[in-house]
């Protein structure tokens, strides 16, 4: 190989180095590193995406209720498989009709093509459902609010998160264990 050619290869192999490290990074800080769900950031970018090509699609907020007493119950190795039980919970029934991503904390998020399409029950049932942990059946609940955006004025996403917040906290009023649309 000419040794020009060589000089000027190395600082484009550099430069393409570099460009796979950054985007590997970025997409890293786009996932939450103990579920692997999509963060705020990367969430808020596919939800967008979703609502603008999917007129019926719905925003849900998903909160897990006393997780603080899990957590200091049973530790928080404990409280860390209960919000991995969730993530994975939330991405089997998201499927590919959805995106699922934790806000933070004990907060998830979920944007979903067509809530008519899908199961909420099933959503609400499995969220429900005892994680088995360390030979012991630890509860789990949730309470969830939802909001179809083709009910609202103007179909922004922060609106639909608002009224998926009210909702989440009414149901959260009504015995937690039941999914709420905003009415």
């Amino acid at each position: 190989m000419d040794l020009q050619i060589a000089a000027a290869l190395v600082p484009l192999l550099g430069w393409a180095v570099h460009g796979s490290v950054l985007a590997h990074r970025l997409a890293s800080a786009r996932r939450d590193p103990l579920t692997g769900l999509h963060t705020r950031a990367g969430w808020t970018a596919r939800a967008e995406h979703c609502i603008r090509r999917h007129p019926a699609a719905a925003v849900l907020l998903v909160d897990l209720d006393h997780f603080k007493t899990l957590n200091d119950t049973h530790g928080h190795a404990a409280g860390d498989a209960a919000l991995i039980a969730t993530a994975d919970r939330l991405r089997t029934w998201c499927g590919r009709h959805g995106t699922a991503g934790r806000l933070g904390g004990d907060e998830f998020v979920v944007v979903i093509r067509d809530l008519a399409a899908a199961d909420l029950e099933a959503l609400t049932a499995a969220l429900n459902r005892p994680l088995l942990y360390a030979g012991s059946s630890l509860p789990l609940a949730a309470s969830v609010g939802a909001c179809r955006l083709a009910e609202l004025p103007v179909p922004l996403l922060t609106d639909a998160l608002a009224a998926a917040d009210a909702a989440m906290y009414a149901s959260k009023g009504r015995g937690r264990r039941s999914p709420r649309l905003p009415r």
